[in-house]
């Protein structure tokens, strides 16, 4: 069978979208569809998915892209040969292991309802205070993470707490229930997670890869409800009867921002910047684990096979970005549609001296404050909808360029190699943002043709795992970067650095906000 006539999928499974590509096999995408889901708001600060509805989303797009590019020729039902999974990270969900059902929502990375847990408990019953846990996890104590998610979960839902009495119970975060109920569900479904989303939970030792017992018992978690750990890249399983392809195997799983990482080819000193709901910017750190100083998290990068080397870490995680655009058409109606935002912050050549710091629900690195809430400051009477829209978009990109600061002071790496910023997600359409990115940082930003890495990233887990790719092929960054499209910063040093002195002055005025009477 020719490369031509191989395919590889990828569900992509994201905060407020599901899709599901399919790639040939030079790793060219031949069919895509995707779909919106509901996102709930209960209370200020809580953000909820109904996992039902995210099942159902991942069945549509299968079936639909399946359908689009079987109608344009390509055989996908004989040429199929494993899928890859990539998935929003941190949010949990606990569900029955009898009936299949949640007990509740999933409760979303961003969502802030545990900030009591955090800061008004944990924090100040564990003697190594925020980072009680650091030393294992590589995480801080915050609402970010799934493990205090749990504990709400516990807590606040009888179901939970009476499920977990009875053995019931099963916990996951939303890669874990896709490969659950794709591999079977109560008829046998695998209950497994990968190595990139065990890190994000605040559970697995980022040493041994392995869940900790230590953070278990001080947190009172069972571990029997927790999945088996598996690497980024093996056969996990094959699909179930029910869905609209059956008996391929799922062969590749990582958290979206992870699978950026290999969608984008990064090796030991490379990195890259997603621009989606949220900025998340991973460096590669090699095999070394590096502990940050300057307010970043240790993570995973990948681990592609049981027996390959692990890649790590440092990230760091910018929990509003191009949510701040939504906020713009949703909440204040100033435009239609996202796409508009380019066209109306160019009617202006600056933000008339406004900064916009979208700290809606805290401020994620390096600032890590839950009792942050959004502000804009330095507003006028000639303050206009343009210098709003030019605020929000620079906002993006002033978060992005605190996350790199940090980087370069925690690393020992090359600083030529972070500076050369490889960036993806839907936003990065937008060529003015990319723009300001670039003189915000005062370096260049290289944006691939292909933008959809995420996916991508999932694809080549999946085909390496069953041998459709080599790592060399994965890795051969050179000829893709070909027609890449390369930003240069033409901003002048000491415009970028009053600019981010005026930054640093908004953000200071989020803090201690979120106490504020309605």
């Amino acid at each position: 069978m020719s490369s031509e006539d191989v395919f590889i999928g990828a569900i992509d499974q994201g905060t407020t979208s599901s899709r599901f590509i399919i790639y040939d096999g030079s790793s060219k995408a031949i069919g895509i569809h995707h779909v919106e889901f509901t996102q709930f708001y209960p209370q200020p600060g809580w953000v909820e998915h109904d996992p039902m509805e995210i099942l159902e989303s991942v069945k549509v797009c299968v079936a639909k892209a399946v359908d689009k590019a079987t109608a344009d020729g390509f055989n996908v039902d004989k040429g199929l040969k494993a899928i890859g999974l990539t998935n929003q990270r941190e949010t949990a969900l606990v569900w029955s292991k009898s009936t299949g059902l949640p007990f509740y929502n999933a409760i979303v990375w961003m969502d802030a309802r545990t900030s009591s847990i955090c800061s008004r408990r944990l924090e100040n019953e564990l003697s190594g205070g925020r980072n009680h846990f650091v030393e294992r996890c590589g995480l801080p104590i915050s609402t970010y993470f799934s493990a205090v998610k749990l504990l709400w979960l516990i807590e606040n839902v009888k179901a939970v707490k009476e499920a977990i009495e009875k053995k019931d119970a099963l916990f996951g975060t939303i890669d874990t229930w896709l490969i659950w109920n794709l591999t079977g569900g109560v008829k046998g479904g695998l209950h497994v997670t990968d190595v990139s989303n065990a890190s994000r939970t605040m559970f697995m030792n980022l040493k041994t890869l392995q869940w900790d017992e230590t953070i278990l018992e001080t947190l009172k978690i069972p571990a029997e409800i927790l999945p088996k750990i598996v690497s980024n890249s093996e056969v996990i399983g094959d699909i179930a009867a029910g869905w609209p392809i059956t008996g391929i195997p799922i062969a590749g799983c990582l958290g979206d921002q992870h699978a950026a990482m290999l969608g984008q080819s990064c090796r030991e000193g490379e990195a890259k910047s997603t621009y989606g709901t949220g900025a998340f910017i991973l460096l590669n750190t090699g095999e070394g684990i590096v502990k940050s100083k300057h307010g970043l998290l240790t993570t995973l990068a990948y681990k592609l096979g049981p027996n390959a080397p692990t890649n790590y870490a440092l990230e760091g995680s910018v929990a509003i970005a191009g949510a701040a655009v939504q906020w713009l058409r949703d909440g204040l109606g100033l435009i239609s549609s996202a796409s508009e935002i380019e066209e109306l912050a160019s009617q202006v050549e600056s933000t008339g001296g406004i900064y916009f710091v979208p700290a809606f629900s805290g401020l994620f690195a390096p600032w890590w404050r839950d009792d942050a809430r959004g502000v804009i400051v330095g507003m006028t009477r000639i303050t206009n909808k343009a210098h709003i829209a030019r605020a929000v978009l620079e906002s993006m990109c002033f978060q992005v360029k605190d996350v790199l600061n940090s980087m370069h002071k925690d690393s020992t790496l090359d600083s030529k190699e972070i500076s050369l910023l490889r960036v993806d997600g839907g936003a990065t359409v937008n060529n003015l943002l990319m723009q300001i990115q670039a003189d915000l940082l005062g370096s260049s930003v290289v944006r691939p043709v292909d933008i959809e890495t995420t996916a991508l990233g999932a694809a080549y887990a999946a085909g390496l795992a069953i041998g459709v790719w080599k790592e060399e092929h994965i890795f051969n960054s050179q000829e893709r970067m070909k027609n890449a499209k390369v930003f240069r910063p033409i901003m002048t040093e000491e415009v970028r650095k009053k600019k981010f002195e005026s930054w640093c002055k908004a953000v200071s005025k989020t803090f201690d906000l979120a106490d504020l009477a309605l």
